[in-house]
């Protein structure tokens, strides 16, 4: 393409001629590669349908139809499972709880889009034409949004803006695209295509509706139009105008342009930001050479095969045309060829025919008169048809892989063990068919899956999958009530040292049992965020594996009773070595967990055993409170408390009488004293002597 149509400044537009130009000459190199596969395709469908030749319909072996037939509830036959796993089985709350909502989403996405009929029609296409693809779409409902305020009308205020809009609905659309409407760029592998390319037809209505500017490109370019080549077509035609949805990779942008028109509808940037870009998962392709990507169906290779079966079905059908009583008599006889007439004749139902000149009857030999054609040997060459035909058909079945076992045919003397080894190398040759159609539905699931996590608002999200997730403000509100409670707590403790009381104890801030469970959930900002980064996106997006065949009904079941029985079996041994030794707790709660996150059916169950494990790790690792006393240790506990008591008692009288002593001694003391200053007093001599 030219420089100036593909790349241009930031603030400019696309040249509509010149990428119109373009593109209708990539549109039909696409063609011309893919001609000769769509005439064998158109060929192969109207043998399918009978509609080949309509006079001669019932001569033809319908092989084709019953192999079809076959192989369809063999490669696909229920709606696929959607399955979102952590890509690393850590204990990580906001990655399960993404993953969690992403599946719960998926499964919804699939229902509402009626994903079963879309690969079902895959299917179809897949087994008649080797290829078959669909097509992914964002679709969201807007609605004005009304933030209370009246408009502004003030000088220079944008009046001729466009409103504030909301998000009222989204969705993942999925649309099937018939093998004739989808086009790519040539190439050896898928990796190297560089655009791929849909044919939507749209009503009047639909078309002005997507392109208002659009109606004047067709009217002056006669474009659009798409009558078809018979009846059916033109019918289905009628009224539509058809326009190719163009996605190039290589340029990074989106062409409509309407068939056969020289100028483009609109070039934009992609809507969507895919990681393969396409909005379209890989066809689902049957047999592919290494030197392009144009499939060939399973149909050519049985084809000469069913035409030397129709060939005989036709001539067992002319000779069965023989196969009727042919009888030769002699006329002229009056009366006596009338009656033979009138015996031989298929609606006479009468057993005697009277014959009146019986006398002449019998003198030209009587029944030895009548002559039949002979007809076993007609017989003989339709029953060896039959044989051939047969054997072309066990031919049929050899060179598309039809066993026996797929088809039922069995044998009562063949034990349970041989049939079971006939139904494993019975369907081994479409076990590839089988992947094929299980990757092209996981492909598709991870495309929603993608759509879904970077498209969909938090509530969209949480409404869908029926969980409630707090916000980052809700938790926020929660913890400055926590706080609020710790610094009235606070508060009480220093009023109560001011008052000269003790302070009461310190106690955690009391939480509502349900407001216990939001602050231990993640919010739903975090998964978001988790959704939305593609860098740090920690989990794979997957099916079921065997969810698109034929299910096992006891397969879930048995799935079930398998966990219960591995918990049940573990909880048993593991009760016995956490007595003995209660350290090893907190590797057996990580050793069944371990476990539980490798099963499907335990993974509802892996945030409940999470929350035991930690509540019995926390009180196998807490210290023990000392063993309660016997009755002897009791007794010998009083007995001691007694004379412990008694031994208290005597020494308080025993410091008491000492203290007293001790006073006693003291007050004597100081009596002598006084005594002793008196005497002294008494003898010394007067002053005034």
């Amino acid at each position: 393409m030219d420089d100036e149509a593909a790349t241009l400044p930031a603030g400019e537009q696309y040249d509509l001629a010149k990428v119109g130009a373009h593109w209708q000459q990539e549109l039909e190199r696409g063609q011309r590669y893919f001609k000769s596969w769509v005439d064998r395709c158109t060929k192969i469908e109207k043998i399918y349908l009978q509609q080949a030749d309509q006079q001669s319909a019932k001569r033809r072996f319908p092989m084709l139809w019953a192999n079809v037939s076959v192989l369809q509830p063999a490669v696909y036959a229920r709606l696929p499972q959607p399955v979102v796993e952590r890509r690393f089985k850590d204990s990580q709350p906001v990655a399960r709880m993404a993953s969690e909502l992403v599946e719960r989403n998926l499964a919804f996405a699939a229902d509402d889009a009626d994903l079963d009929s879309l690969m079902r029609a895959v299917r179809d296409d897949f087994l008649l034409c080797a290829r078959g693809t669909v097509w992914l779409r964002y679709e969201a409902d807007f609605e004005p949004l009304d933030i209370g305020v009246e408009p502004s009308n003030a000088p220079g205020a944008d009046i001729g803006g466009s409103p504030a809009e909301q998000i009222t609905d989204e969705r993942v659309c999925m649309d099937y695209v018939h093998w004739s409407d989808f086009l790519h760029s040539p190439a050896r592998r898928w990796k190297d295509v560089t655009w791929v390319a849909r044919r939507v037809p749209m009503t009047d209505e639909e078309f002005d509706k997507r392109f208002p500017e659009g109606r004047a490109s067709l009217a002056a370019n006669g474009a659009g139009s798409n009558h078809g080549t018979n009846q059916t077509e033109r019918a289905q035609n009628e009224g539509k105008t058809y326009v190719w949805e163009i996605w190039c990779k290589s340029e990074n942008y989106t062409v409509w342009i309407a068939e056969g028109s020289p100028v483009a509808l609109e070039v934009s940037e992609p809507p969507l930001k895919l990681a393969r870009f396409f909005p379209c998962p890989r066809p689902a392709f049957g047999t592919l050479s290494t030197s392009s990507l144009i499939p060939v169906p399973d149909y050519v290779y049985y084809q000469g095969q069913c035409d030397e079966i129709d060939v005989l079905t036709k001539r067992i059908n002319k000779l069965t045309d023989q196969l009727r009583l042919k009888v030769f008599y002699p006329s002229g006889d009056g009366s006596v060829s009338p009656a033979i007439e009138k015996a031989m004749r298929p609606d006479n139902d009468t057993v005697m025919v009277p014959i009146p000149e019986w006398a002449a009857f019998t003198d030209k030999g009587g029944s030895n008169a009548i002559v039949t054609l002979p007809i076993d040997q007609v017989q003989k060459v339709i029953v060896a048809c039959i044989e051939v035909r047969k054997q072309l058909v066990e031919d049929v079945y050899q060179i598309t892989g039809i066993s026996d076992i797929v088809r039922g045919d069995t044998q009562a003397s063949e034990t349970a063990t041989a049939q079971r080894i006939k139904s494993q190398w019975g369907s081994i040759r479409i076990r590839d068919r089988q992947a094929e159609l299980a990757r092209f539905a996981r492909d598709i699931v991870n495309l929603a899956g993608e759509i879904i996590c970077d498209q969909f608002q938090p509530e969209t999200l949480m409404l869908v999958s029926g969980i409630q997730l707090p916000t980052a403000a809700q938790k926020q509100q929660v913890e400055m009530q926590m706080q609020q409670q710790q610094m009235a707590q606070q508060q009480a403790a220093m009023r109560a040292q001011q008052m000269g009381q003790p302070a009461p104890p310190p106690q955690p801030p009391q939480l509502p049992p349900e407001m216990q469970k939001m602050m231990e959930q993640p919010t739903i900002d975090e998964v978001v965020q988790l959704l939305r980064n593609d860098s740090v996106r920690g989990f794979r997006i997957d099916i079921e594996t065997d969810s698109t065949i034929e299910p096992d009904e006891d397969a879930e079941k048995q799935r079930r009773m398998e966990f219960v029985q591995m918990v049940g079996s573990f909880m048993q041994q593991a009760g016995v070595i956490a007595q003995q030794t209660p350290v090893l707790v907190p590797v057996m709660v990580e050793t069944l967990l371990f476990a539980a996150r490798g099963f499907r059916a335990g993974r509802q169950l892996e945030n409940t055993l999470e929350q035991v494990g930690a509540q019995l790790s926390q009180s196998a690792t807490a210290p023990k409170p000392p063993p309660e006393p016997t009755p002897e240790q009791m007794i010998n506990l009083k007995a001691a408390q007694v004379k412990a008591g008694a031994e208290e008692k005597k020494a308080q009288l025993s410091v008491a009488q000492a203290q007293i002593e001790h006073q006693t001694t003291v007050e004597q003391a100081r009596s002598d004293m006084a005594a002793q200053a008196l005497q002294q007093f008494q003898q010394q001599p007067p002053a005034y002597q």
